[in-house]
């Protein structure tokens, strides 16, 4: 839902606009978003020419060449692979720094310097791990070290005693880094300092104006931005040194605290590597990158921003990029729209599904599978391609809507005939083709695996046979049990292609007929979807004896009671048969399912339960709101949805 949390409002402001929906030319609210930058993520390992994939350090001189370290040797990125420097050890890179278009490198006990393709030695260090260097200026630099800090000038080191005497028992320093008024700072285990031109080195304890104090221990790295703010990150979170302390943590929206790096990037943003992943901050938003989508490993060793803004990671597992690229919305759009055509749709009906690598990022091979959430995820997507087809008028986006809608209506027509018989009206989850192995056999939907699910905390949980259930021609099985998600979904999915996209009095009445049966048999089984032993499926329960008077029902209550308002407008709207909204009404007067559906979800505060019925409810409030023809119920709908997003989605 986080990726939603602009597009969401647009939706409800659609209905709220009261456009007239029968029309084809109707003007949809647009806003223009214009370019902004993608950010895409890149894996460089050892097949790309690293010479490991144990990557340790990264660097950019500032003409834009990437250096990297690994634990066996330093590469050059040429913009089409890495290239090995040859003439230095192939072994261990502690630490490398970019001094101008130099760049400086550790080896064990060694510092060389490469430029334009050449080494050479030019300093020995003292022993321990070097941890990070930090350039002063040109004849100048620090090491930080396990040791201690050193400094290194005119190809001498030697040991900065002063703070030497100031870091206690514990010596080991983890960062250091210089600022334009030749500055500098050292994060070490034992604290945070700082030591000014001329001046003495000072242990510094940061206090925020809102009255919160630290002493720092096990501060990870430090940095100076382009406006010589200072930075430091400890378990403790995050701190910055301006003309006061501002400190930030979890509460200040710090996604995580085990700190490894910090490095300033692009327009003063900074990038804090951790044991888990990567955060950007800008002053004001923190985002975090974790996982395979974004990183090699989700240790982060080191990072190097180069001045457009793209940051290079080092990782145990390989060397990450994530870049930014100019993009607009539609090219976003046409590069996932050709990931489904050529990975996602399944079967001849292009169901949007959840499929598989074997191998993660491996493309070549994919494992298709059903979900019970095929049809649901199926509307989603071809919503998407009614809003897209209202505003481009693009005959590709129509293509796909109309391929979406011919998925779904088979979900109705697959029971019709089939091995058992099913009640006009009924919808299937999900279909599978004959040709695959019989789901029937799978663990989950034997006997014995619904009597297992029954019995780990299901009480409600039907067991009966068969699950899936062969068509009439015998090419599909269907699925069965069918839950109120895949209902939503479809009552969202087909006011959307029957207003925006069917433009043939043939085609519209395909709609109305699908949504006709689906709802009369809801009505005529007290709002009860009822499956082909007679019993109604797990989750597609909406009566007043359930939902007001069930304890089993309580959690549901809302939603469900939303859901149900909903579907009854959607069949009004399509249908033009009135006999809908006298059902909506009847289940307000006599059963409050209106003030049910006021409070469509028990929250426990921002961001707590399951999230699908987030996604669920937002559908459902978009439908009430646009197709009621109830005012006052309009009027409930809307401020329910206020307050709902208030809670749901403020930050």
């Amino acid at each position: 839902m986080t990726q939603n949390r602009y597009i969401i409002p647009w939706l409800i402001l659609f209905a709220l606009w009261g456009t007239d929906s029968n029309a084809q030319d109707t003007n949809i609210p647009c806003e223009k978003i214009g370019v902004y930058e993608q950010e895409v993520s890149t894996i460089y390992t050892q097949k790309d020419g690293l010479p490991s994939n144990d990557v340790t350090c990264v660097s950019i001189t500032p003409d834009g060449t990437v250096y990297a370290g690994t634990t066996n040797g330093l590469a050059v990125w040429n913009e089409e692979k890495w290239s090995t420097i040859t003439d230095i050890p192939n072994a261990a890179v502690q630490a490398i720094i970019a001094q101008g278009d130099t760049i400086l490198a550790v080896y064990g006990k060694e510092l060389y310097s490469i430029s334009s393709g050449t080494a050479s030695k030019i300093a020995g260090l003292p022993t321990g791990t070097i941890h990070d260097l930090a350039a002063a200026d040109s004849n100048l630099l620090y090491a930080a070290s396990s040791d201690g800090l050193y400094r290194v000038r005119n190809n001498h080191s030697w040991l900065d005693e002063e703070l030497h005497a100031l870091l206690g028992e514990n010596k080991i320093v983890y960062a250091a880094a210089c600022n334009s008024q030749h500055s500098i700072a050292v994060a070490a285990e034992s604290g945070l300092f700082l030591k000014h031109k001329g001046g003495k080195w000072t242990a510094l304890y940061p206090s925020s104006k809102e009255g919160r104090s630290w002493a720092p221990r096990s501060v990870k790295s430090v940095a100076f931005d382009q406006e010589d703010r200072l930075w430091f990150a400890s378990p403790q979170g995050v701190g910055c040194l301006d003309s006061s302390w501002t400190l930030y943590t979890g509460r200040e929206g710090l996604p995580y605290n085990d700190f490894t790096c910090l490095r300033i990037g692009w327009k003063n943003e900074l990038w804090f590597g951790t044991k888990i992943g990567a955060i950007r901050f800008d002053g004001n938003e923190w985002a975090y990158r974790q996982g395979h989508a974004w990183l090699p490993h989700d240790e982060v060793r080191d990072i190097a921003v180069s001045p457009e803004g793209h940051a290079w990671f080092a990782t145990p597992a390989g060397l990450g990029l994530i870049e930014r690229r100019p993009m607009t919305l539609a090219q976003k759009a046409t590069f996932y729209e050709e990931e489904i055509e050529k990975y996602i749709k399944r079967t001849e009906y292009g169901y949007t599904s959840e499929v598989h690598l074997p191998n993660p990022g491996d493309k070549s091979k994919i494992i298709y599978s059903d979900s019970d959430n095929d049809g649901l995820w199926t509307s989603m997507y071809g919503a998407g391609e009614c809003f897209a087809y209202a505003v481009t008028k693009d005959p590709q986006a129509k293509t796909r809507a109309k391929q979406a809608f011919e998925a779904l209506r088979f979900l109705s027509a697959a029971p019709v005939g089939g091995e058992v018989k099913q009640q006009p009206g009924f919808v299937a989850r999900t279909v599978v083709p004959t040709t695959e192995p019989d789901p029937n056999q799978r663990g989950g939907n034997t006997i014995e695996g619904m009597k297992q699910t029954r019995a780990q905390g299901d009480a409600l949980w039907k067991v009966y046979s068969p699950r899936w259930v062969l068509t009439k021609d015998k090419k599909y099985w269907y699925k069965t049990d069918t839950s109120s998600d895949e209902l939503d979904g479809h009552y969202f999915f087909y006011p959307l292609y029957y207003d925006l996209v069917a433009d043939t009095p043939e085609e519209k009445e395909r709609v109305r007929e699908v949504v006709q049966n689906i709802t009369d048999h809801l009505v005529r089984n007290d709002y009860r979807l009822i499956d082909h032993d007679g019993k109604p499926t797990r989750w597609a329960i909406y009566s007043p004896a359930s939902l007001n008077h069930n304890r089993n029902w309580q959690n549901e209550r809302g939603l469900n009671s939303l859901s149900i308002l909903s579907y009854l407008a959607v069949a009004e709207h399509i249908t033009g048969d009135p006999k809908y909204g006298k059902a909506s009404l009847e289940l307000r007067e006599k059963h409050a399912f209106d003030t049910n559906a006021m409070v469509a979800k028990i929250q426990r505060g921002i961001g707590s339960g399951n999230q699908s019925d987030d996604e669920m409810a937002i559908m459902n409030f978009y439908n009430l709101i646009q197709y009621t023809e109830d005012e006052e119920l309009r009027e409930e709908m809307t401020y329910a949805f206020y307050q709902y997003w208030i809670l749901e989605f403020q930050r």
